[in-house]
Protein backbone atom coordinates (compact mmCIF):
# COMPACT_ATOMS: atom_id res chain seq x y z
CA UNK A 1 0.00 0.00 0.00
CA UNK A 2 1.78 3.25 -1.33
CA UNK A 3 1.88 6.38 1.69
CA UNK A 4 -0.10 9.01 1.21
CA UNK A 5 1.42 12.02 -0.96
CA UNK A 6 1.38 14.34 2.18
CA UNK A 7 3.61 11.98 4.25
CA UNK A 8 5.57 11.61 0.68
CA UNK A 9 6.35 14.69 0.08
CA UNK A 10 7.58 15.33 4.06
CA UNK A 11 9.94 12.19 3.59
CA UNK A 12 11.40 14.00 0.30
CA UNK A 13 11.91 16.93 2.34
CA UNK A 14 13.10 15.11 5.72
CA UNK A 15 16.09 13.33 3.02
CA UNK A 16 16.85 16.27 1.50
CA UNK A 17 17.62 18.43 4.88
CA UNK A 18 19.76 15.39 5.57
CA UNK A 19 21.64 15.42 2.52
CA UNK A 20 22.72 19.31 2.94
CA UNK A 21 26.11 19.37 3.86
CA UNK A 22 25.44 22.88 5.96
CA UNK A 23 23.72 21.29 8.25
CA UNK A 24 25.85 18.21 9.13
CA UNK A 25 27.33 18.99 12.16
CA UNK A 26 24.50 19.55 13.62
CA UNK A 27 22.42 16.74 12.44
CA UNK A 28 25.69 14.24 13.48
CA UNK A 29 25.13 15.64 17.35
CA UNK A 30 21.49 14.27 16.75
CA UNK A 31 22.36 10.90 15.55
CA UNK A 32 25.34 10.67 18.18
CA UNK A 33 22.78 10.72 20.64
CA UNK A 34 20.62 8.11 19.08
CA UNK A 35 23.60 5.65 18.52
CA UNK A 36 24.84 6.43 22.32
CA UNK A 37 21.37 5.42 23.36
CA UNK A 38 21.09 2.20 21.26
CA UNK A 39 24.66 1.09 21.80
CA UNK A 40 24.16 2.06 25.49
CA UNK A 41 21.26 -0.21 25.58
CA UNK A 42 22.79 -2.86 23.59
CA UNK A 43 25.75 -3.01 25.99
CA UNK A 44 24.32 -2.85 29.11
CA UNK A 45 20.97 -4.54 28.91
CA UNK A 46 22.47 -7.88 29.14
CA UNK A 47 24.94 -7.30 31.36
CA UNK A 48 22.74 -6.00 34.16
CA UNK A 49 20.21 -9.00 33.41
CA UNK A 50 23.08 -11.36 34.01
CA UNK A 51 24.52 -9.90 37.03
CA UNK A 52 20.93 -9.22 38.16
CA UNK A 53 19.96 -12.73 38.05
CA UNK A 54 23.14 -14.16 39.08
CA UNK A 55 24.18 -11.96 42.32
CA UNK A 56 21.34 -10.29 43.36
CA UNK A 57 18.84 -10.64 45.71
CA UNK A 58 15.09 -9.58 45.93
CA UNK A 59 12.04 -9.82 44.42
CA UNK A 60 11.29 -10.07 40.13
CA UNK A 61 10.08 -6.63 40.62
CA UNK A 62 13.25 -5.41 42.15
CA UNK A 63 15.56 -7.25 40.10
CA UNK A 64 13.72 -5.72 37.23
CA UNK A 65 13.72 -2.19 37.88
CA UNK A 66 17.18 -2.65 38.83
CA UNK A 67 17.62 -3.65 34.99
CA UNK A 68 15.78 -0.84 33.65
CA UNK A 69 17.90 1.55 35.76
CA UNK A 70 21.26 0.07 35.01
CA UNK A 71 20.43 0.51 31.50
CA UNK A 72 18.88 4.06 31.31
CA UNK A 73 21.93 5.34 33.88
CA UNK A 74 24.14 4.22 30.96
CA UNK A 75 22.22 4.82 27.55
CA UNK A 76 22.10 8.34 28.69
CA UNK A 77 24.93 9.03 29.75
CA UNK A 78 26.73 7.57 26.59
CA UNK A 79 24.10 9.66 24.46
CA UNK A 80 24.75 12.89 26.15
CA UNK A 81 28.80 12.29 26.27
CA UNK A 82 28.47 11.60 22.16
CA UNK A 83 26.77 14.98 22.10
CA UNK A 84 28.78 16.43 24.08
CA UNK A 85 31.46 15.43 22.44
CA UNK A 86 30.90 15.82 19.02
CA UNK A 87 29.16 19.51 19.87
CA UNK A 88 32.64 20.75 21.58
CA UNK A 89 34.32 19.43 18.77
CA UNK A 90 32.75 21.00 15.83
CA UNK A 91 32.92 24.40 18.33
CA UNK A 92 36.58 24.12 18.92
CA UNK A 93 37.01 23.36 14.74
CA UNK A 94 34.73 26.49 13.57
CA UNK A 95 36.23 28.96 16.58
CA UNK A 96 39.62 27.96 15.08
CA UNK A 97 39.39 27.26 11.88
CA UNK A 98 40.76 23.83 11.92
CA UNK A 99 41.24 20.75 13.61
CA UNK A 100 43.46 19.90 15.95
CA UNK A 101 44.01 16.46 17.61
CA UNK A 102 43.99 18.61 21.31
CA UNK A 103 40.06 19.47 20.61
CA UNK A 104 39.74 15.19 20.51
CA UNK A 105 41.23 15.65 24.06
CA UNK A 106 39.77 18.49 25.50
CA UNK A 107 36.22 17.71 24.44
CA UNK A 108 36.04 14.27 25.96
CA UNK A 109 37.78 15.63 28.76
CA UNK A 110 34.73 18.01 29.65
CA UNK A 111 32.38 15.28 28.71
CA UNK A 112 33.88 12.44 30.61
CA UNK A 113 33.82 15.04 33.98
CA UNK A 114 30.48 16.01 33.17
CA UNK A 115 28.61 12.89 32.06
CA UNK A 116 31.01 9.64 34.09
CA UNK A 117 32.40 11.56 36.70
CA UNK A 118 29.80 10.71 39.41
CA UNK A 119 31.21 7.46 41.58
CA UNK A 120 28.75 4.97 40.97
CA UNK A 121 29.21 1.21 40.09
CA UNK A 122 28.10 1.82 36.24
CA UNK A 123 30.44 4.40 35.56
CA UNK A 124 33.38 2.59 37.47
CA UNK A 125 32.80 -0.34 35.04
CA UNK A 126 33.04 1.95 31.85
CA UNK A 127 36.13 3.69 33.17
CA UNK A 128 37.75 0.53 34.13
CA UNK A 129 37.19 -0.90 30.98
CA UNK A 130 38.46 2.35 29.13
CA UNK A 131 41.57 2.13 31.39
CA UNK A 132 42.95 -1.20 30.33
CA UNK A 133 42.23 -0.82 26.88
CA UNK A 134 43.73 2.93 27.18
CA UNK A 135 47.09 1.18 28.62
CA UNK A 136 46.81 -1.01 25.86
CA UNK A 137 46.80 1.32 23.30
CA UNK A 138 49.51 3.88 24.83
CA UNK A 139 52.02 1.12 24.95
CA UNK A 140 51.34 0.20 21.48
CA UNK A 141 51.75 4.11 20.33
CA UNK A 142 54.64 4.32 22.69
CA UNK A 143 56.27 1.20 20.72
CA UNK A 144 55.05 2.85 17.22
CA UNK A 145 56.88 5.85 18.09
CA UNK A 146 59.79 4.63 19.16
CA UNK A 147 59.35 5.65 22.82
CA UNK A 148 59.34 1.84 24.26
CA UNK A 149 61.90 -0.62 22.59
CA UNK A 150 59.85 -3.02 20.85
CA UNK A 151 60.56 -6.79 22.63
CA UNK A 152 61.75 -9.90 20.53
CA UNK A 153 59.51 -11.91 22.89
CA UNK A 154 55.85 -12.06 23.66
CA UNK A 155 54.97 -10.10 26.49
CA UNK A 156 51.29 -11.42 27.04
CA UNK A 157 52.14 -14.18 28.76
CA UNK A 158 53.98 -12.43 31.42
CA UNK A 159 51.43 -9.39 31.44
CA UNK A 160 48.90 -12.69 31.98
CA UNK A 161 50.49 -14.25 34.70
CA UNK A 162 51.00 -10.83 36.54
CA UNK A 163 47.27 -9.43 36.08
CA UNK A 164 46.04 -12.66 37.70
CA UNK A 165 48.65 -12.68 40.71
CA UNK A 166 47.63 -9.59 41.14
CA UNK A 167 43.97 -10.01 40.75
CA UNK A 168 44.07 -13.35 43.05
CA UNK A 169 46.08 -11.75 45.86
CA UNK A 170 43.73 -8.38 46.31
CA UNK A 171 40.69 -11.34 46.25
CA UNK A 172 42.28 -13.13 49.40
CA UNK A 173 44.00 -10.10 51.25
CA UNK A 174 42.31 -7.09 50.37
CA UNK A 175 39.04 -7.66 48.75
CA UNK A 176 37.60 -4.28 49.80
CA UNK A 177 40.17 -2.84 46.69
CA UNK A 178 38.45 -4.55 44.47
CA UNK A 179 35.31 -3.04 42.21
CA UNK A 180 31.60 -5.21 44.25
CA UNK A 181 30.43 -7.33 40.71
CA UNK A 182 34.25 -8.55 40.24
CA UNK A 183 34.15 -9.25 44.06
CA UNK A 184 31.01 -11.44 43.58
CA UNK A 185 31.56 -13.25 40.40
CA UNK A 186 35.19 -14.27 42.66
CA UNK A 187 33.00 -15.13 45.56
CA UNK A 188 31.23 -17.44 43.31
CA UNK A 189 34.59 -18.92 41.67
CA UNK A 190 36.54 -19.42 44.54
CA UNK A 191 34.50 -19.22 47.58
CA UNK A 192 31.41 -20.96 47.16
CA UNK A 193 32.85 -23.60 45.43
CA UNK A 194 34.40 -25.01 49.01
CA UNK A 195 31.15 -25.26 50.52
CA UNK A 196 28.80 -28.31 49.81
CA UNK A 197 26.54 -30.22 51.91
CA UNK A 198 24.82 -33.26 49.51
CA UNK A 199 24.87 -34.12 46.02
CA UNK A 200 22.14 -30.92 45.11
CA UNK A 201 24.94 -28.09 46.27
CA UNK A 202 27.54 -29.98 44.93
CA UNK A 203 26.70 -30.33 41.44
CA UNK A 204 23.66 -28.72 40.63
CA UNK A 205 23.20 -25.57 42.87
CA UNK A 206 26.06 -23.41 43.99
CA UNK A 207 23.92 -23.22 47.49
CA UNK A 208 21.82 -25.54 49.16
CA UNK A 209 18.00 -24.42 48.78
CA UNK A 210 17.77 -24.41 52.56
CA UNK A 211 20.25 -22.52 53.07
CA UNK A 212 18.55 -19.86 50.82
Amino acid sequence: MAAPPQLQALLQAVNALLRKRRYHAALALIKGFRNGIVYGVKIRAPHALVMTFLFRSGSLRDKLRAILQATYTHSRNLACFVFVYKGLCALQSHTQGKTYQSHSFLAAFIGGFLLFGDNNNINSQINMYLTSRVLFALCRLGVEKGYIPELRWDPFPLYTAVVWGLVLWLFEYHRPTLQPSLQSSMTYLYEDSNVWHDLSDFLIYNKSQASK
